[in-house]
């Protein structure tokens, strides 16, 4: 440990500036999770905070900000899926980002054979669940998922976030 690592870690309160730059060097995959709400309706938005959770059962989880307009929505549909993005889809990510549109619009996707939750057409692969437990998480929640379903839909590679943008996985 340097000196300077010695004096950040007695400078007391973290700054949000350097968590974000620090933990910005760790790679995430981009989804789309996405239920129908009250009315039926697809509603949906984009998490990078996906991530396997258990094998035995088979739970998954994801981290919606407290401030999510979408998230409230999911939650009172019990259940979810999770859409698994292709390094081509982008675009789609970035209109799943946004706030206050119909995301939906000229967006393909089909009900997950379980929940009926909307899969996006071209992912790489999708995960179906049902919320099992919400926990609060400073400005965030974690939400854990059982996997009802799930499969690979084609062969491609992620779509990435890293760095406060978007990437591609070379092997």
């Amino acid at each position: 440990m340097t000196d300077d690592d010695l004096a950040a870690a007695a400078a007391g309160p973290l700054d949000t500036a350097r968590f974000r730059q620090v933990l910005g060097h760790f790679c995430t995959g981009v989804t789309i999770i996405a239920a129908l709400d009250a009315e039926g309706m697809p509603t949906g938005f984009t998490a990078q905070s996906f991530t396997s959770l258990s094998l035995d059962p088979p739970l998954v989880s994801f981290s919606p900000s407290t401030t999510s307009s979408t998230w409230p929505k999911i939650e009172a549909a019990g259940h979810f899926c999770v859409s698994i993005l292709a390094e081509d889809q982008e675009v789609l990510c970035r209109t799943f980002a946004e706030s206050g549109i119909d995301k939906f619009k000229g967006v393909g996707w089909w009900p997950a054979p379980a929940t009926g939750s909307p899969v996006m057409l071209d992912a790489l692969a999708w995960v179906d669940c049902r919320i099992t437990e919400v926990h609060p998480a400073g400005d965030h929640l974690i939400v854990v998922g059982q996997v009802l379903s799930l499969k690979l839909q084609r062969e491609g590679k992620p779509l990435l976030f890293y760095r406060g943008g978007f990437g591609r996985f070379e092997a």
